[in-house]
């Protein structure tokens, strides 16, 4: 941890040319009272937010509308507190990186509960996307460690796309319903599908990472 005030972020993602600008005017216009930590203590409001409204949309898709309420609170405060610290050049290097990652940690994990109390994606699903998804972080902060990388993004993708994908959901099953796709002669929950795709490739990249890294380092040592 000496080390991680010199280590590089590596967020090259999709909708960077559109949050990068946006998050800048809103460190530039945000009031002088408003201090990081209170950005990072929003985002935590937001993930509960979701947490309620999904486990309320069960009774009414309604609240999919609060639900990505939450899910945009959520985005503020987390993409904010290190922007505007960057921004008032009031950077705290280790604790910054403590909370920060800490506190998104169990954000994600009761955003993703809140979505397995959903009708959207069964319990079994969203947990194991959950336990994908905490591998992957658990890999980008020993790799932040070893490399002097913080990698945001994989492939254009990161949190913020994860984000945007799960508001396109909520609209859809909105307005359509959720979806169903017969497969050998079952019906299934098209986003459970698509769900565990997705975790299926998490742990398949973090499977494929971890042997690479560690033959990189047993050649280099």
């Amino acid at each position: 941890m000496s080390e991680l005030k010199s280590h590089t972020r590596v967020n090259d993602i999709l909708l960077g040319p559109l949050e990068r600008p946006a998050l800048q005017w809103s460190a530039a216009h945000m009031p002088a009272w408003v201090k990081p930590d209170h950005l990072t203590a929003l985002g935590s409001v937001g993930a509960v937010v979701v947490l309620i409204a999904y486990g309320s949309s069960n009774g009414n898709l309604v609240f999919l509308w609060l639900a990505t309420l939450g899910l945009f609170i959520n985005w503020f405060g987390d993409s904010m507190d290190g922007t505007l610290a960057r921004y008032r050049h009031i950077e705290r290097p280790k604790y910054g990186f403590f909370v920060d990652h800490t506190v998104d940690a169990l954000n994600i994990v009761v955003i993703v509960l809140g979505i397995a109390l959903s009708p959207l994606i069964s319990f079994e699903i969203a947990t194991f996307v959950l336990v994908g998804y905490l591998l992957m972080s658990i890999l980008v902060y020993i790799e932040t460690y070893i490399e002097g990388k913080f990698k945001i993004s994989y492939g254009k993708l990161g949190p913020t796309e994860m984000r945007a994908l799960i508001v396109i959901i909520n609209t859809y099953a909105f307005f359509f319903g959720i979806p169903y796709v017969e497969i050998a002669s079952s019906t299934l929950n098209l986003l459970d599908v698509l769900a565990g795709a997705v975790g299926v490739a998490l742990f398949g990249i973090y499977i494929v990472s971890v042997f690479r890294g560690a033959r990189t380092l047993a050649q280099a040592e």
